[in-house]
């Protein structure tokens, strides 16, 4: 406790003005029954300077012990054997410093039980905030060390899910690429070079927590081009931005997964053009991110159940402990995926 304030600005202040209060109290209790005012200010220099070392003690030795149960008895001997002492020393110093004194030393004997009760009592009650004061200090710091545990293990994990994210993508690429050098190879170059700046900006993003949609959009937009060079006419997307949104912040490398789902089960199985539509808007405190594409109940990929969206639904849970930021709705020709960002920032 008293360690406490002298941590804080003009702690010393304190304390002396504190102690000084506390002194001028007995000097002026002294004086009532009749002591002189010289002799009741040396009284309690030596009574408040005693009883201070006395707490100082006290709290050094529960501030490196804390008793157990079974040595729960310590938090009463150790008060009571502190407080006799400070009584016995006290006296001592006082009659050695009073000889003169005869009818200070007879009201001193005569004070001898209250005076000793008082301090006893105060050295039991600042042990009581001792304890208190520790099981609280405990408790929060058990606190904190669970709050750090889970923060780790949460961004372990959302680092985990982010590494996953890019080999999935990348090995699709790959296998793209492979199939493109031999019957186009300028295709296959270009790719590559698009490939080499994507995993460039996304390396650089995966020590930033939060970007900007403008920011995210550029990388999204690569993303697009280098699908495109894959799956050539077949593929359109259209993004739709607002204005207001731009400028909200969102999560890294959140949208990728799931635009690359789109794509996956927009694309595959299919001969004719297909438009995948990206829509960004901001709607009260939430960023509304809607991706749709065609769907075909019928198709071995039309489940959409892929691990772009678990990955994202796994994602927003981490980050913002809700199940219920991630829609997926589906009609007879229609996939569509809608996400509630909270912005937070």
């Amino acid at each position: 406790m008293v360690s406490r304030l002298l941590k804080t600005s003009y702690g010393w202040l304190k304390l002396i003005v504190i102690l000084a209060l506390l002194g001028a109290l007995n000097a002026f209790l002294l004086m009532v029954y009749g002591i002189d005012f010289s002799v009741s200010i040396l009284d309690s220099f030596v009574v408040v300077l005693l009883s201070f070392s006395g707490v100082m003690l006290l709290e050094n030795i529960f501030r490196f012990y804390q008793p157990k149960k079974a040595n729960s008895w310590l938090w009463i001997a150790v008060p009571l054997m502190l407080g006799g002492m400070v009584v016995f020393f006290g006296e001592m110093a006082l009659e050695q410093l009073m000889k003169s004194k005869t009818e200070y030393l007879m009201f001193l004997q005569d004070v001898r039980l209250v005076r000793g009760a008082f301090v006893l009592l105060l050295f039991g009650a600042y042990t009581g905030l001792l304890v208190i004061g520790g099981l609280l200090e405990d408790q929060l710091e058990a606190r904190k060390r669970a709050e750090m545990i889970d923060k780790l293990s949460k961004e372990a994990e959302l680092y985990h899910l982010r590494q996953q994210l890019q080999p999935h993508f990348l090995f699709n690429s790959l296998n793209s690429i492979s199939a493109l050098v031999k019957r186009q190879p300028d295709k296959a170059r270009e790719m590559v070079l698009q490939l080499s700046a994507f995993l460039r900006g996304t390396i650089r993003k995966d020590q930033l927590e939060w970007v900007s949609v403008r920011e995210e959009m550029k990388s999204l937009r690569l993303f697009v081009e280098i699908e495109m060079v894959r799956f050539g006419h077949r593929l359109e997307v259209d993004f739709v931005v607002s204005e207001e949104a731009e400028a909200s912040p969102l999560p890294s490398l959140l949208i990728q997964p799931l635009l690359e789902n789109a794509v996956k089960h927009g694309v595959y199985g299919r001969t004719d053009k297909v438009l995948v539509k990206l829509v960004i808007t901001k709607l009260g405190s939430y960023l509304n991110v809607m991706i749709s594409n065609p769907y075909d109940p019928e198709a071995v990929n039309s489940n959409g159940k892929g691990f772009g969206l678990e990955s994202v639904k796994r994602r927003m849970y981490l980050l913002f402990g809700r199940h219920d930021l991630l829609r997926v709705e589906k009609t007879p020709s229609l996939f569509t995926v809608n996400l509630n960002i909270p912005i937070t920032k």
